[in-house]
């Protein structure tokens, strides 16, 4: 079964160099039954779409989650990591094809699309990846920032994260992931 993994960019890397994306149990999006069901009207390809949109919207989260802090206050200058290096902000989607039996999907689950995964993904199950390109930069950043105000309600940092979404991840073959790790995208 094909499964859309959100990830980040400093995700990745640490997949690449470990051979597998892990630890289990993983989260993903996948066409499942009760996507299908929900979304009757839709063939196969539209059904992968909201899979794969639906994990955009997840590394949206991870992308909050390993977001440097600010010194300067937000905006100041370019937000940078630890290691000096200037965070930038790219959502990322791993698609992979998995056994079916190393993955659940129900009603328990909070979304139509939702997967668990009880096993790490080897690389060379990954068929793509997909990653905002670098026009999305200051959307992508301006949506993670706003993602708090989102969350408690707010009409306009609703619109900012949804802003992201404008955005279509482009398409990578396996063999580019080194090119993007290394900032060639």
């Amino acid at each position: 079964m094909r499964v859309y993994l959100p990830c980040t960019l400093s995700a990745l890397a640490r997949a690449v160099e470990a051979g597998e994306l892990g630890p289990a149990p993983l989260t993903g999006y996948a066409v499942t039954p009760a996507l299908t069901e929900w979304y009757a009207s839709g063939d196969t390809e539209e059904l992968e779409y909201v899979a794969l949109t639906e994990a955009a919207r997840a590394s949206l989260r991870l992308l909050a989650a390993e977001r440097p802090a600010e010194p300067g206050g937000e905006g100041a200058e370019p937000v940078k990591n630890e290691d000096g290096s200037v965070w930038v902000p790219r959502r990322v989607v791993v698609a992979a094809e998995v056994p079916d039996g190393t993955l659940t999907a129900g009603p328990d689950l909070e979304e139509r699309a939702t997967v668990r995964l009880s096993r790490p993904v080897p690389m060379s199950k990954v068929a793509a990846v997909h990653v905002d390109d670098q026009y999305a930069v200051p959307d992508v950043g301006a949506a993670v920032a706003a993602l708090p105000a989102s969350d408690a309600g707010d009409d306009d940092a609703r619109f900012t994260v949804d802003g992201a979404e404008a955005h279509e991840l482009m398409w990578y073959a396996t063999q580019e992931i080194p090119h993007l790790l290394h900032g060639d995208h």
